[in-house]
């Protein structure tokens, strides 16, 4: 083949590919390989599911949509068609579709019903087969396939004795149920961010499978008066991303820090100041952890408060004394955990800073412990360099990029510590 045929070959191909999917795999590889049909029905939610569609596409994932009448009324069918890149499927022909992609040889990882209204979780959990979706729902309950429903609905059916008979019952068939959020008396479709999250953890690796992991993230503030406090520019990012990511792969998961995440599968425990999270950390691993990750900003000085707002004008001494050391007592408590710590120096060389977080993760006890020289960033961005040292291997591994990146790179190293 000459060089014009080979890119007549390629505008060929890229022509068959419909041009939402240019976006596939854009933001992580999380749902690479795996297939989803989106089921829709007749929810003021389903004006949601556009973007939902293509945030699975961006991590990876083949959709498909399929839509009851009813949804059809809410959103047009070449809407669905746009976001996934594939044709939608509004009645069942020839094609047996919901067989093609549900049955026990079918093309499906997961069926995923968003949103779904009381009417269809009603059919689901009595078996009855008279839409599009709930025939997919039953071909794909019958071969075991998963199954997640993410309710939508005004409050007052989502609170009917019936309805919630209904999702426990499906939940007893190992149905994952995600959301709904309740507010303005509407049990409101769950957010995108936490349905692909769910997604994720529903069709990802399961490293951390039956693993409970702690995390403490962000910064911590010391009180000063009622009013001032003294604390520092970490973001919490990393936290956050440790957190997701730990959950997206099997694990369960606690968040120590002092702003919210949101998301109902995350335990987050709300602390202020380093002695808060000191205890918070202690108390919480007596329920039994098999990892702690350090990446909180931990003040290491704190003062007396004063009980009034001081007053302002002229010159003022702050005297300062040490905080607790989290790490220090945690090992000291809890000798057979895993414990990841956190270096942070700024103005040092690549070497400096390995040997100062090398002599950390000696003293410390250290499992492994990730370092960076925020004075080139890191703190506050989206992005962040890091070396990671561990007593198992002598040699440092360097990573960068996002702090999603970071983070899976962290948790693949210690999984291979808890194997």
């Amino acid at each position: 083949m000459d060089k014009v045929d080979t890119q007549n070959a390629a505008r060929l191909k890229a022509e068959k590919i419909h041009p939402t999917l240019w976006i596939e795999g854009q933001r992580s590889s999380s749902l690479s390989g795996k297939t989803i049909v989106l089921g829709v029905t007749g929810s003021i939610g389903a004006v949601r599911v556009v973007e939902l569609a293509r945030e699975l596409i961006r991590n990876g994932a083949e959709v498909h949509a399929v839509m009851t009448d009813a949804a059809r009324h809410i959103l047009h069918p070449d809407a669905l068609h746009y976001a996934t890149g594939n044709p939608v499927i509004s009645e069942l022909g020839g094609r047996v579709e919901h067989v093609e992609f549900c049955g026990l040889k079918g093309r499906a990882d997961l069926l995923l019903i968003a949103p779904a209204t009381a009417n269809t979780i009603g059919k689901i959990a009595y078996g009855i087969d008279d839409t599009t979706v709930t025939s997919f729902a039953t071909t794909a309950l019958g071969s075991g396939l998963p199954l997640m429903v993410v309710p939508a609905m005004h409050e007052s059916m989502y609170r009917h004795p019936a309805v919630v008979e209904n999702l426990i019952k499906l939940k007893s068939w190992g149905v994952s149920i995600v959301g709904p959020k309740l507010e303005e008396g509407i049990a409101k479709i769950a957010s995108n961010e936490e349905i692909v999250l769910e997604v994720e953890r529903a069709l990802g690796r399961k490293t951390l499978q039956k693993r409970r992991v702690i995390i403490t993230g962000g910064s911590t503030a010391e009180r000063l008066d009622p009013i001032r406090i003294l604390t520092n520019r970490a973001s919490g990012k990393t936290g956050r991303e440790l957190a997701l990511e730990a959950y997206r792969s099997g694990a369960d998961v606690a968040l120590v820090h002092r702003d919210r995440l949101g998301f109902s599968g995350i335990k987050e425990i709300f602390t202020e100041s380093a002695a808060e999270m000191t205890e918070a950390v202690l108390s919480e691993l007596e329920k039994g952890y098999d990892v702690l990750i350090s990446s909180a900003a931990i003040a290491d000085y704190t003062a007396e408060p004063s009980p009034e707002k001081i007053k302002s004008g002229g010159e003022f001494v702050l005297k300062l004394k040490p905080t607790r050391k989290l790490i220090k007592e945690c090992r000291e408590k809890f000798p057979d955990l895993v414990i990841v710590g956190f270096k942070a120096e700024t103005g040092v060389g690549r070497d400096e800073l390995l040997r100062r977080a090398a002599a950390t993760l000696e003293g410390s006890k250290l499992d492994l412990i990730a370092a960076n020289d925020v004075g080139k960033g890191g703190m506050g961005t989206e992005e962040n360099e890091l070396y990671l040292l561990g007593r198992e291997k002598s040699e440092p591994r360097h990573v960068s990029g996002n702090k999603r990146k970071l983070a899976a790179f962290i948790f693949d190293e210690v999984s291979g510590l808890l194997k």
